[in-house]
């Protein structure tokens, strides 16, 4: 059978375009990438400035069809790109056998497992053991529409099918002209939103991927498992992690995952996010689970016509069947018509409470799927046990159940202190709180937590500050008082101490979610502390032992774990005895605080110090690493990440935050998100294979391997010389000024992706120190020195001595850590492009200055990380990801130098002709963001 014709869309977008935009543009556009590409990678070049020369003279809306052009080529190259991934993904899988396994797979965790030696209770032990959290939240960094997002979708369904399936010529063709019809329409569409999204919007736009790909892929994942452990353990299911026994009785299966979300639920910085706003995302997600239920229940009932006429089934389904006859079951005559089927009947049943019992929980859907799984056991059918449709529908309730993905609530520090401090004032207990020491404030705190009476009556006048925060915790109270899952945790950013954890359990105890004497437990929730700064990591040890030494947060911890163990969310492993207690590492802020290199050594030596710290007072921890997109955020793959983490700390059971251009990069297309899922889920097993292993350790005998004293101490002066070098950058007097002047900061605070502002400060000017760390990514990368990936590494390195180097050269060899570190700084230098950054460092005051001292500092880098991995070029190691960045240069540099041209337009232009000039430059903000495939 031959391959199917290859189908490039950027020649189909070539084919359209002049009737779209008119021949000008297509032109145009090509005269000027071929003058970029002439350029190459010199740093000053006439081709280039011939080409800036070129664009001088073009009008705004000339250039406006320009941007929308390219813009639209980098759309359709992304498809390309995932359709390839995709593609060579499962021609490998298709390729892979037990005995060579694909890399980063399930089976290969497995296999690797067993030639270890691992038995296979000891495999089924530690895959119960696992919980992946991945959390998407509403972060501003997916610059795309919706609308925009879907017709790719559409565009890769169908140019798939033209790459993949054997068409008949009439077929193909047909094909061809909705492909040509939807790039056209693609290039039509305004990429750019009119107005700023609402919470509303976000939720909607979270909603696509966990009712889509993730609703879809999650099910395989659990087959995988399943399948893995049969090819290496053979066929006999007695302790395996599918849920079957050889019995037939259903045992506990394993979470693996349980999708969070943020999205209308992180208030921190965005007013937008009220207790309404809250209430209203619940219901949201409420809803589309019932519908998603609705569809798969109608499917099983379809499927499952299991007749007693024909065979027997358990007693039990037919008694349950009958109790809940007269309230649950439809029409008198469906019922005669199904009298003798009663997985259908009890399926009818299901359905029906779904749609009119707002008491119908996550727990009690998973508890009838298990009743029709059983009665299926009960007919003795060897083909039926396991039946994969059940399977899947019984994976969906453990992992989503009704409330789809569970909501986070996350606020600032700040807001806690301050409605504290007002309710303590209120109700006569001090007006100084805020002038108290942290000692004077635990005291405080801890004698008020003791206390049964509340501070102020539930109708108290406050500030509408404090109010709001009371308001969100009564929702919070009422909803997990129907539904445990939907929320779960209470996250604190900024926290700098005890009084940050406990005015929280205080404001909690105010509406009810906490309540100190052991006698009269209250449904409550885990506080997670944000530890974001430099500082806050280095100090995060100290103040989790003084947390975890607070006997009223040990009570707290305690009621958690009995909480959860009956809730069905600990691990089967876990008895109600064992205390854990969620950390939150913050990746973007550390990095913005302290530079590239001092947050990752920083953030690695924070996991294992809290690891000791917490064990030594017999508390498990849960990391939950906030990691971006980019690697200036802490991105870059996950899975390679988690088994980068300190030995100590790794355990299977961990979160992660996905945002913006990431969650439609990795969820838009199901091939896409099940790698992406895969290559976690087998990071996990391994993690979790180890942590089980450093269990049965003796007490008193040392379970994981530390590293070499001399490579920490020397690890610490390289974090320190490379926060010395970057802080000597943005504290420099005239940085501020030229980096307002020079990126396109300002431009990229109006751009509406997000309901949230730009600035903790608010959206009324900027300054460093209340500027997120997402917009101060993506302007780096909009100027192509995305300096937050690298800045300081070259400094750092170059001052190493030989016996230093030849330390970490051998690190690089043993330890994932040290590798993927200079690995993702290598990526992020292959991706600058300094000739371009360099015309846009010239917009600002002292530009010639300022960026002499960013060249200087990258070449150090690329001649200490070159000298390091051996490697003659930064991406040597990765041949494909080069080619990409090669391809798309000099289409990005016409983006680029259009971009430049327009923000100096701007700021000479009168106030009449901004608005349209500044349509032009966030349209050239979007389709740079496509060329580079990442924001913040």
């Amino acid at each position: 059978m031959t391959q199917a014709p290859s189908v490039s869309l950027e020649a189909l977008l070539d084919e359209v375009a002049p009737g779209v935009v008119g021949a000008q543009a297509p032109a145009m556009v090509r005269e000027l990438v071929a003058m970029c590409a002439e350029a190459g990678d010199a740093m000053d070049h006439p081709s280039r400035d011939a080409a800036a020369a070129r664009i001088a003279g073009v009008s705004a809306p000339d250039l406006l069809r320009a941007i929308e052009l390219i813009t639209a080529r980098f759309h359709l190259s992304n498809i390309g790109e995932q359709l390839t991934i995709a593609r060579i993904n499962r021609e490998r899988e298709v390729a892979s056998t037990p005995q060579r396994p694909r890399p980063e797979s399930i089976m290969e965790a497995v296999v690797l497992a067993r030639s270890q030696g691992v038995t296979r209770d000891a495999l089924t032990e530690a895959i119960r053991s696992i919980e992946v959290g991945p959390t998407l939240t509403a972060h501003p960094t997916e610059a795309r529409r919706r609308t925009v997002i879907i017709k790719q979708l559409e565009i890769a369904a169908m140019t798939r099918r033209l790459r993949e399936e054997h068409l008949s010529p009439m077929q193909r063709e047909g094909l061809l002209r909705r492909v040509r019809a939807s790039v056209s329409l693609l290039l039509m569409s305004d990429d750019v939103r009119a107005r700023r999204l609402t919470v509303g919007d976000e939720v909607r736009n979270g909603l696509f991927f966990l009712t889509h790909s993730i609703w879809q892929t999650v099910p395989r994942l659990a087959e995988d498992v399943a399948a893995a452990v049969r090819a290496a353990y053979g066929e006999e299911s007695e302790g395996a992690p599918d849920g079957h026994s050889a019995g037939g009785a259903t045992e506990p299966e394993p979470s693996l995952l349980a999708y969070r979300t943020w999205i209308g639920g992180d208030r921190d910085g965005n007013p937008e996010v009220t207790h309404a706003a809250t209430r209203a995302t619940l219901a949201d997600l409420r809803r589309a689970a019932v519908e998603l239920w609705d569809h798969e229940l109608e499917a099983l009932k379809n499927d499952l016509s299991i007749s007693t006429r024909r065979t027997s089934v358990t007693p039990e389904l037919l008694e349950a069947v009958d109790r809940d006859r007269a309230r649950w079951l439809p029409a008198s005559q469906v019922v005669e018509q199904r009298g003798s089927e009663p997985l259908r009947l009890r399926l009818m049943q299901i359905r029906t409470r779904l749609r009119e019992d707002p008491t119908y929980t996550s727990r009690t859907l998973r508890e009838d799927l298990g009743l029709l799984s059983r009665a299926l056991d009960s007919t003795g059918i060897a083909s039926l046990q396991g039946h994969m449709p059940l399977r899947d529908a019984m994976v969906r309730a453990r992992v989503f159940g009704l409330h789809l993905a569970t909501l986070d609530v996350r606020q600032h520090s700040a807001v806690h202190e301050k409605a504290v401090a007002e309710l303590l004032k209120h109700a006569g207990v001090t007006d100084g709180y805020l002038e108290m020491s942290e000692a004077q404030r635990v005291t405080l705190l801890r004698k008020e937590l003791s206390t049964r009476r509340p501070l102020v009556a539930h109708d108290a006048v406050l500030s509408a500050v404090t109010s709001e925060t009371l308001q969100t915790l009564d929702v919070v109270r009422s909803a997990i008082a129907s539904e445990p899952s939907s929320i779960r945790a209470y996250v604190i950013s900024m926290t700098h101490g005890v009084s940050d954890m406990l005015e929280v359990l205080l404001l909690m105890k105010e509406r009810g979610l906490f309540r100190a004497l052991p006698d009269e437990p209250v449904r409550t929730l885990h506080v997670v502390p944000l530890l974001e700064t430099v500082d806050d990591l280095r100090g995060g040890p100290a103040l989790l032992e003084s947390l975890l030494s607070e006997p009223i947060y040990r009570e707290h911890l305690d009621q958690l774990a009995r909480q959860d163990l009956a809730d069905g969310f600990a691990p089967p492993a876990r008895s109600a005895g064992s205390l854990e207690q969620e950390i939150m590492l913050g990746y973007s802020d550390s990095n913005k605080d302290g530079g590239f290199l001092m947050a990752n050594i920083a953030l690695h030596a924070a996991q294992e110090r809290l690891v000791l710290a917490a064990k030594g007072l017999g508390v498990g921890l849960r990391f939950f690493h906030g990691r971006g997109g980019t690697v200036g955020r802490g991105g870059g793959r996950a899975g390679r990440a988690i088994l980068a983490a300190p030995a100590a700390s790794r355990s299977g059971r961990l979160r992660f935050t996905e945002q913006g251009e990431v969650i439609s990069f990795r969820y838009a297309m199901p091939e896409i998100a099940h790698r992406h899922l895969e290559q976690i889920l087998s990071a996990a097993i391994r993690a979790a294979l180890m942590a089980n292993a450093d269990a049965r350790v003796a007490p008193g005998s040392q379970p994981t391997q530390r590293r070499d004293p001399a490579l920490d101490a020397l690890l610490e002066r390289l974090s320190r010389d490379s926060m010395r070098q970057y802080r000597g950058l943005i504290d420099d007097p005239r940085f501020w000024p030229w980096f307002l002047g020079a990126s396109p900061i300002a431009h990229i605070g109006s751009l509406p992706i997000a309901s949230r502002p730009v600035s903790r400060g608010g959206d009324s000017g900027f300054e460093f120190e209340h500027l997120r760390a997402i917009p101060w990514v993506f302007s780096w990368i909009q100027m192509r020195a995305l300096a937050p990936g690298w800045y300081g590494v070259g400094t750092a390195l170059a001052a190493c001595t030989s016996e230093e180097v030849g330390l970490l050269k051998k690190q690089l060899v043993e330890d994932s850590f040290a590798s993927t570190v200079l690995d993702n700084a290598a990526q992020e230098m292959a991706r600058a492009r300094l000739p371009i950054a360099k015309r846009y460092a010239r917009l600002g005051p002292d530009g010639e200055a300022i960026f002499a001292g960013i060249e200087r500092e990258f070449e150090r880098a690329r001649a200490a990380v070159l000298n390091l991995t051996g490697r003659a070029t930064l991406m040597e190691h990765s041949p494909v990801i080069a080619r990409s960045i090669a391809a798309r240069n000099p289409w990005t540099d016409v983006l680029n130098l259009i971009q430049i041209e327009l923000l100096g337009r701007y700021r000479a232009a009168p106030e009449g002709e901004k608005p349209a000039l500044r349509g032009a430059i966030l349209a050239s903000i979007n389709g740079i963001a496509a060329a580079m495939q990442s924001t913040g």
